[in-house]
């Protein structure tokens, strides 16, 4: 029998994650994340599956869409061991533990305003039997589950992200996860496939390139000088790994070189400050730049004024203060968290200015405001948008277009996932080009390995 792929999720959507590979009734999964943006319904639907019948999971890396279905797997009965690096399973927590308390506050929102309250995904107990299932795993060191051979390799994306290599029946499979930006300075470079009978690629970008990294730079500093000299508050909603601590990097370097004046920078995150904590604990998964950093005593994302804010009652003052700021803060997306409170007290200011340096879904309040709309509503408030709104697509944490055709040249059949449908069927032309077979992954539908 030919062992089989089928997507149970990121199937002509970016997020939710899921693919199941199968062989002679044996079963792992790559991933289990949580549905966002406007697919944030699917997080409830079943899986498509059994998670009792699942032997193992093999993490990518820990970014939420990746993840955040993984304690539900454990609820529906899921009982076998959790593969990824270490520095994966270490980010892992702070990220689904933060997940569970903006869950819980959308309860009690829903409740104080006698609206029905959404279900609970997922609870603490699930978390905790989650974490017993963890098994950190190094790259370039194969491991056995079954009939199935799994090896881990860099994916540049995040601090121990991984490319899944997995052999099982005579045939190999790889999976791309999400795949690192080569332009970037604070992560390696993502390595390059194996040859293999089936490539499971992203195609987050796969319709663009991005903005060069060092014209987004130049970008980046003159919004922010321009924007500190009128006195306005600087807002950048960024995802707490990764997005918050480069942006951190570069006001740093900006700093140090006299591009932009010392300011206070506020991380409004207790997230971003927890996993920025974890970084310190994972040095070696950085670029050999960062690397240097450490090395000579400077912490490469520490701004000369930089302050982490813990309490709600913290977080309010900062809209108080006088004089310019940068304020950081999550969500990435928009889609909750501290971020709306600073917008709905920002947004109506012209000296104001918001910088989105992050993928925005369909239906976000981001991409919302990237087209223009306002007034916008947050949390039940309307406001008006006098603020200016600014994106710097250079500092995605995907691959483009051209990197992306450059990390499949190797391949000859590939499935695409974890993109919007017409932004894969971009990316399939390009691939049919260069005479290639890609397919998008459909939900539930099994795709023999060896076709």
């Amino acid at each position: 029998m030919e062992p089989t792929l089928t997507a149970y999720g990121a199937a002509k959507t970016v997020t939710g994650s899921c693919h199941l590979l199968a062989y002679q009734g044996r079963q792992i999964l790559i991933d289990c994340g949580l549905y966002q943006g406007e697919a944030e319904a699917q997080n409830h639907a079943p899986f498509g599956f059994d998670p009792r019948a699942i032997e193992a999971v093999v993490v990518t890396h820990a970014h939420l869409d990746h993840i955040g279905r993984l304690p539900r797997l454990i609820r529906e009965g899921y009982r076998g061991p959790v593969y990824a690096t270490e520095p994966t399973l270490l980010l892992a927590r702070p990220i689904l533990e933060d997940a569970l308390k903006l869950m819980l506050e959308e309860i009690h929102r829903a409740e104080r305003k006698g609206k029905p309250a959404p279900e609970l995904l997922w609870n603490e107990d699930d978390l905790h039997a989650l974490y017993e299932r963890f098994s950190p795993w190094p790259y370039y060191q194969r491991f056995a589950v079954g009939p199935f051979e799994i090896e881990f390799r860099n994916a540049g994306h995040l601090p121990g992200s991984a490319i899944v290599v997995v052999e099982v029946g005579g045939r190999r499979v790889v999976f791309s996860g999400d795949l690192g930006n080569r332009r970037k300075e604070v992560l390696p470079d993502p390595d390059y496939p194996p040859q293999a009978d089936l490539v499971v690629s992203e195609g987050t970008y796969g319709d663009r390139n991005h903005k060069p990294l060092q014209a987004t730079l130049e970008e980046f500093a003159r919004i922010m000088a321009r924007a500190l000299g009128r006195g306005g508050k600087v807002l950048i909603p960024a995802f707490a790994m990764e997005r918050a601590q480069e942006v951190l990097f570069y006001l740093r370097e900006f700093e140090s070189v006299g591009r932009i004046p010392v300011h206070p920078v506020y991380v409004d995150s207790p997230l971003t400050t927890r996993v920025t904590e974890v970084f310190e604990r994972v040095r070696g998964a950085f670029s050999f730049k960062v690397q240097q950093l450490y090395a000579r005593g400077i912490d490469p994302f520490q701004p000369q004024q930089l302050h982490h804010t813990a309490s709600v009652e913290e977080s309010k003052a900062i809209n108080d203060l006088e004089g310019p700021a940068t304020i950081i803060a999550g969500s990435g997306m928009l889609s909750g968290g501290r971020i709306l409170h600073h917008l709905r007290h920002h947004l109506p200011d012209p000296r104001a200015s918001l910088i989105l340096v992050g993928y925005q879904p369909r239906g976000g309040l981001g991409r919302r405001l990237i087209d223009g709309e306002t007034p916008i509503r947050i949390h039940g408030h309307s406001v008006p948008v006098r603020a200016e709104v600014h994106t710097l697509g250079g500092f995605s944490g995907h691959a483009d277009r051209d990197e992306l055709l450059d990390w499949l040249e190797v391949a000859s059949n590939v499935v695409l996932v974890h993109g919007e449908a017409d932004k894969l069927e971009r990316m399939a032309s390009g691939l049919w080009e260069r005479k290639k077979r890609a397919t998008l992954a459909e939900f539930g539908r099994a795709i023999p390995l060896g076709t």
